[in-house]
């Protein structure tokens, strides 16, 4: 693979009239590979002059007729960084989502990513379950795999798990994520629940009541959202794809 090439990881997930649909991509950050899948968090920033925030990937299409690939993520920015700014209602943990989905060219997608995060001071700083303790049962596999079936609609990503894996990736690097409200309670209640007992028998109970979230991370940082607003100059960036966004209504969007 050239170092500035694109190319898709894993077996496509669907069709619908011109569009393949994929799991994962491959491309290259600093020189070195990187796999960005479905329903992963990482941090952009959509031009030099605007902050960072987080995005989540949604949906990853090839335009058949055009050969072009695109890319549906989600953006999260932190309260300071939004028109209204931030207020006494907001939490120090929590993050607004822009209400209309981005549509980026991968080749754009990949040059808002941001490798620095050193300065992203947010979030709560979570423990992660011990993956010595998970590894004796295969506990972390049993995990990992039910995170990727709850977070990417039943979405098999064996091939693409294995393909980070080759990389040196692994889920354990995650260092950022991004809960609802309701799951983010859940979780800080649950980490005061098992404070003190012992990962290896909590395994299960821990990631039920994560909702499917299978924290193994090393120190991610945990966020919540629970509201949107309407980002006033995202729509006139350069990189922003509309014209593709309107002919994807009719397909089950991720």
């Amino acid at each position: 693979m050239e170092p500035n090439s694109l190319q898709w990881v894993g077996s496509p997930c669907g069709l619908h009239g011109p569009y393949i649909f994929y799991k994962a991509f491959q491309f290259h950050l600093e020189g070195k590979p990187r796999i960005l899948s479905l329903g992963d968090f990482f941090f952009v920033r959509c031009t030099p002059k605007d902050p960072i925030c987080i995005a989540e990937l949604q949906l990853l299409w090839e335009e058949r007729t055009s050969r072009q690939l695109l890319s549906s993520s989600k953006l999260y920015f932190l309260p300071e960084d939004t028109p209204q700014g931030r207020n006494s209602d907001h939490g120090e943990d929590e993050v607004i989502a822009v209400s209309e989905k981005v549509i980026v060219k991968l080749e754009d997608l990949v040059k808002w990513v941001h490798s620095d995060f050193s300065k992203w001071r947010c979030g709560f700083h979570a423990g992660p379950v011990k993956t010595e303790a998970l590894g004796r049962n295969g506990q972390k596999e049993a995990l990992l795999k039910y995170r990727q079936s709850t977070l990417n609609s039943g979405l098999n990503f064996k091939d693409v798990l294995k393909e980070k894996a080759d990389l040196g990736e692994d889920e354990e690097e995650t260092n950022v994520i991004v809960l609802s409200y309701p799951q983010y309670c859940r979780y800080r209640s649950m980490l005061k629940r098992i404070q003190d007992k012992p990962s290896s028998i909590l395994t299960d109970q821990f990631a039920l009541a994560l909702g499917g979230i299978a924290v193994v991370s090393r120190n991610p940082q945990i966020l919540y959202c629970r509201d949107t607003f309407d980002h006033p100059t995202l729509i006139e960036n350069e990189s922003i794809c509309d014209e593709f966004g309107g002919r994807l209504t009719s397909h089950c969007s991720y």
